[in-house]
């Protein structure tokens, strides 16, 4: 957005965006209001991270060894 000035007509301060360089046709106009209006419109979602067991901090903490049958399986399996 530029500098409010008295040449500008209302219509020309409350726009969103103003075209400043070449003559673009109504069309391309209709177009870039479009993607600008979608691009506005669309959630910011930042992708889960699928979670890594080998360089989780949690793995580090040793947990209790319970001795039975099938403890040796246990043991190195992550939880």
């Amino acid at each position: 957005m530029g500098k409010v000035t008295e040449e500008q007509t209302p219509e020309e301060r409350r726009a969103l965006f103003r075209i400043v360089r070449g003559e673009p046709s109504d069309e391309e106009v209709a177009a870039l209001t479009a993607v600008l209006a979608a691009a506005a419109a669309a959630p910011r979602v930042i992708p889960a991270r699928k979670r890594d067991l080998w360089s989780d901090p949690a793995r580090r903490l040793r947990t209790p060894l319970h001795p039975g049958p099938g403890a040796w399986q246990a043991a190195a399996l992550p939880r």
